[in-house]
């Protein structure tokens, strides 16, 4: 024999080797599956316990299930939706179940009299069935809404252990050993999660980016997103979906931030965010906390900041009308980045008007607006007034 020959016949050795080994396993397969398939099926019969007696005493008798009769019925119905068999099969074997107890064997020999006790019967027993597979359906999701909400309020109010927070978190698509970010969307009325509101906006992000690992809730009439740090797209889209479903939301987007911990750190910036907003009557549908982080600096020490508005803005209180048109005008003024004609459109002023009202703000606080080195002071006290709701509120 050549060294050719003995080759392909090595060959063809572990050919067919491997193709018994393959067949081995296929028929291993084919065996557990026949044995679960075995096992599912004699666990549904146990579901069909009295069923064919019920059958048996309806034809002889024309009585209905009693009490206890369809009370054990609904009692195999929730046993049967706990062990997670589908209604549909469970129905169909049923059905299976009269037709091989049918008076006279399945026969048009039995009357119609017969015939109408049976199917009533069969009825009354398949309604209870479902009756109570249906009610251990509505439990298990009471208690899957009720382990999501205690899950949502430990993950944004940090009360729970970390590590178990973690390991919760896995089961509703969260994995917070990454970085995530919260987004809050606050519209004209509260919302919750069974919202048309929530639906909506899920539906579209579930649409946009599938299994991405994102979570839409609701806390305290406010829409929340939380995901992934590093998925700003997510995040934005949430922003913009919101603003639609919503008619105009207003939208926080947070700081990625670590950990379990960080869940919480993300959703309170977004929230202060939101609160600042308000205070300083920003107009932008999104606002995002990393861009206004001056903001928390300048509110730090709050005394401080008070003494501030105060001593620069005080004197204000002296002309006529109030401090607050001419805090208004310094305002706008500094948002029109010190033009005067553009500050004078937006206060709806001429030219002269605007420039009357600067130079009177000059004499009653002594900082000139124009001048760089007042500048500066002028709009820190400005934003700390509005961020105290000075003068509205004493400070």
């Amino acid at each position: 024999m050549t060294d050719q020959q003995t080759d392909q016949r090595q060959t063809d050795q572990r050919h067919a080797e491997q193709q018994r080994t393959d067949q081995q396993r296929a028929d291993q397969q084919r065996t557990v599956q026949q044995r679960a398939d075995d096992q599912r099926a004699d666990q549904q019969e146990t579901y069909l316990t009295g069923y064919s007696e019920i059958l048996a005493q309806a034809a002889g008798t024309g009585r209905r299930l009693n009490r206890d009769e369809l009370e054990s019925r609904r009692l195999f119905g929730e046993q049967a939706a706990e062990a997670g068999h589908s209604l549909r099969s469970l129905v169909r074997l049923h059905l299976d179940a009269t037709r091989a107890s049918w008076p006279g064997g399945g026969t048009a020999a039995s009357g119609t009299g017969v015939t109408d006790s049976v199917l009533a019967a069969v009825a009354q027993a398949v309604d209870a069935f479902a009756e109570g597979y249906e009610r251990a359906q509505r439990l298990a999701v009471r208690q899957e809404e009720a382990a999501r909400r205690e899950f949502i309020d430990d993950l944004l109010y940090g009360r729970s252990d970390l590590g178990r927070l973690a390991e919760r978190a896995e089961r509703f698509g969260l994995v917070l050993s990454r970085a995530h970010a919260v987004a809050v969307a606050e519209g004209p009325e509260t919302y919750d999660d069974t919202a048309q509101v929530t639906r909506l906006v899920e539906n579209a992000l579930i649409s946009r980016f599938g299994d991405r690992r994102i979570l839409i809730t609701t806390k305290n009439g406010q829409l929340i997103c939380i995901a992934p740090g590093d998925q700003d797209d997510v995040l934005s889209f949430f922003a913009k979906q919101a603003f639609a479903a919503t008619d105009g939301s207003r939208v926080a987007i947070g700081r990625p931030q670590n950990g379990a911990g960080g869940v919480v750190h993300s959703y309170e910036e977004a929230l202060s965010t939101l609160e600042l907003a308000e205070r300083l009557e920003l107009d932008e549908p999104v606002l995002r906390a990393a861009e206004l982080l001056v903001y928390p600096v300048l509110t730090r020490d709050r005394q401080a900041m008070a003494d501030l508005v105060v001593s620069v803005l005080g004197p204000l209180r002296g002309a006529r009308g109030g401090a607050e048109p001419l805090l208004r005008t310094l305002e706008t003024y500094f948002d029109a980045g010190c033009t005067a004609a553009e500050a004078a459109r937006r206060l709806a002023l001429s030219v002269r008007a605007l420039t009357y009202r600067l130079d009177r703000i000059h004499q009653l606080t002594g900082a000139n607006p124009a001048d760089p080195v007042h500048r500066y002071t002028l709009q820190t006290a400005v934003i700390g007034a509005r961020l105290l709701r000075w003068p509205a509120q004493e400070i």
